[in-house]
């Protein structure tokens, strides 16, 4: 090994770091743990803690570390350079990756579980952090910014192994998986808001340039009106072309470094420039650039540079050396990073109204902490607040939280209750005391005019029936995780989409309301689309399913009636159905009658016979303008069968039978009024 060259040497080492990690990575996958657990073990691995820290000597050239010195110093290497081009990629990614919309309509308890999840470990890590510091020698930096720094340290949530956690488990189609990216999104930017100020205490200590910091609210005007308006010209282009180009790329880099410098510079340290670039970025209209970037940029960061990163940092662990007092450190250190944020998760969680055992399944989850600890602990290592010993333990503590919460969630929230839990969410947001319910089923592929034209149809057959709600559904094919991206939440596309399929629906909603008809939305996410639709169907009860041609539902004993909506005519002349004598034929009649009220149409019953000419004469004693004879003209067409002459096709309930005329055209007929009104 020493006879080779130095590039030889680093062609080498990354070539085994590469293997390495994935290796473990795809371990911990299968394991069902995340995979950063597996690939700082790595790390781990290749360092000292095994074997006298003779595997990290031959594969780094480095000496083996005399009593009393850091481990490993990799300062000034290839692979420590790499390692912060991996950090400053990875850190603009979580600041890109937080989004307003994330917490939009859950402000109140978000805020409560992030500022619980925070003070409270914050706290006892401030207090812990006193008590660990005189034990520590090494540690050179006065006590309370040290021990600030530890508490800001287990305060954090690592957001995008959080989002992966409750992707897997399906969580994120639940209240509680809402509240989980919420909160963990609020506490994204408060703990990073508040580590960097004890950076930036700590940084400035013993420096002759601390003015430079006097300087921050110059570089955040920048970053505010020069370069995020920049970012919104880089997105109109990429709109316009279609693509992201090189000289995009190049400028979104470029700007990233810049701001990084900037804030090292300042004595805040580069990471938070890295969160503030991303933060920069568009988000309206951006949801196509990002993924844009973040494909581009997975290739390298996840591949080769966080790789690096993680073995950077974890041949800085020696855990050989390490004692019962070192056991007992470790045990505190635990305890007040474990019981510290999910105390104050729950308690946040409580005061919110959140149930106990989704309160206790939240702070679980906020309980995460992966790789935006170890990020942190590199940090206080730099600074000197943590010394080497104090460094492994507290990347100890970040591997076990993160590793206990996938265990620790199955036991506090099993399948059953994440079921039972999507059902209850599907069941809230239907509207109470509505006499009458439409479920209007929309095309997976959003069309905008054949949306309008069945939410349409749903509330004019709604409008009759006041007080009525139509409920626009819309369900959305579930991303293949194998295609997600590694890089970040691996979210950042199904967010959005949801996101932009919601606030569609609410403006279709607003568009196609008419008085007593309440109109809501619903969405989600969906790998059987045909299987979660029936479910919905069968728990919302409604009392007729509107929809296209192209969705399918599974066969149901408690299916309700169905009206298959097709093309309309341009302008209806009228509303015509066959008056076949079974239980299609009772259903298309009584869906033609709503029509032909709500729409003020004329209502022609086809056909010669007794029953046609009796069934209108009731009709009309009631106030329908009903009567007997051909198809008009342009006439809209109801019927129980698909034939090209039909518009709407109704399907009977499976235990439908031939009701009455007496039981639902008085019904019918007081939307008479409302109609003529709407």
């Amino acid at each position: 090994m020493s006879t080779l060259s130095p590039v030889q040497q680093f062609l080498l080492d990354i070539a085994i770091i590469l293997i390495l990690a994935r290796l473990l990575g795809t371990v911990a996958r299968k394991l069902g743990q995340p995979p950063v657990i597996g690939e700082i073990l790595a790390g781990v691995v290749l360092g000292p803690t095994l074997f006298s820290g003779n595997i990290t000597s031959h594969l780094f050239l480095v000496e083996n570390p005399v009593e009393g010195k850091p481990p490993v110093d990799l300062t000034g290497s290839w692979l420590t350079a790499i390692a912060t081009l991996g950090l400053v990629l990875f850190m603009f990614i979580v600041g890109y990756e937080v989004d307003r919309s994330l917490f939009k309509g859950r402000e109140q308890v978000a805020a409560a579980v992030s500022l619980g999840s925070i003070a409270v470990p914050m706290v006892g890590g401030t207090l812990l952090g006193l008590w660990l510091i005189d034990r520590h020698s090494d540690i050179t930096t006065k006590h309370l910014p040290s021990a600030l720094f530890v508490g800001a340290a287990m305060s954090v949530t690592a957001f995008p192994v959080l989002a992966r956690i409750l992707t897997d488990r399906g969580l994120h189609r639940t209240r509680i998986g809402g509240l989980a990216i919420a909160s963990a999104a609020v506490d994204d930017i408060a703990a990073w808001s508040l580590l960097a100020v004890v950076v930036t205490i700590v940084g400035s200590e013993g420096t002759d340039d601390t003015w430079h910091i006097l300087l921050a609210p110059a570089y955040l005007l920048v970053m505010a009106f020069v370069v995020r308006p920049l970012m919104r010209r880089v997105n109109e282009r990429f709109l316009a072309i279609g693509r992201l180009t090189p000289d995009m790329l190049a400028i979104v880099v470029a700007l990233l470094a810049l701001s990084a410098f900037s804030t090292e510079w300042l004595n805040v340290h580069y990471i938070f420039g890295a969160f503030i670039m991303g933060a920069c970025m568009p988000r309206e209209t951006g949801a196509a650039l990002r993924e844009a970037i973040l494909e581009r940029l997975e290739q390298l960061s996840v591949l080769v540079l966080l790789p690096v990163f993680f073995v950077v940092s974890g041949v800085k662990v020696d855990l050989s050396s390490v004692g019962a007092s070192g056991v007992g450190e470790l045990l505190a250190i635990l305890g007040v990073a474990i019981g510290g944020k999910f105390l104050g998760a729950y308690l946040g969680a409580k005061a919110s109204g959140v149930g106990g055992r989704q309160a206790g399944a939240l702070a679980t989850l906020m309980n995460t902490r992966g790789l935006t600890e170890l990020v942190i602990l590199n940090v206080g290592l730099q600074l000197k607040v943590l010394d080497t010993k104090l460094f492994s333990l507290m990347v100890v503590m970040a591997l076990v939280t993160t590793a206990m919460t996938g265990p620790m969630l199955r036991f506090i929230y099993p399948k059953r209750l994440i079921d039972r839990d999507i059902a209850d969410a599907d069941r809230a947001a239907l509207a109470k005391g509505m006499d009458y319910r439409v479920l209007a089923i929309l095309d997976p592929v959003p069309d905008a005019a054949a949306d309008t034209a069945l939410a349409r149809a749903a509330v004019d057959l709604a409008a009759v029936r006041a007080p009525a709600q139509v409920v626009l559904v819309r369900l959305l094919p579930q991303q293949d995780p194998a295609k997600r991206l590694e890089v970040g939440t691996g979210l950042g596309a199904e967010l959005m989409l949801m996101t932009r399929t919601m606030s569609e629906l609410h403006t279709l909603a607003a568009a196609v309301g008419r008085a007593g008809v309440t109109v809501t939305a619903q969405a989600q996410f969906s790998d059987d689309i045909a299987a979660d639709l029936t479910r919905y169907v069968v728990t919302a009860e409604p009392d007729l399913v509107v929809l296209t041609g192209s969705v399918e539902l599974a066969p149901h004993e408690l299916m309700p009636r169905i009206l298959v909506h097709g093309v309309e005519p341009v302008a209806p002349t009228a509303v015509a159905v066959p008056a076949t004598h079974d239980a299609g034929g009772d259903a298309a009649l009584q869906i033609a009658a709503q029509l032909a009220v709500s729409r003020q149409l004329s209502l022609v019953l086809v056909g010669t016979g007794r029953r046609e000419r009796g069934i209108a004469a009731d009709l009309a004693r009631r106030g329908i303008d009903a009567s007997v004879g051909e198809v008009p003209e342009g006439a809209l067409v109801v019927g129980p069968v698909a034939v090209p002459t039909t518009h709407f096709v109704a399907r009977a309930r499976p235990d439908d039978e031939i009701n009455d005329i007496n039981d639902w055209a008085g019904l019918v007929a007081a939307g008479v009024t409302a109609g003529r009104h709407a």
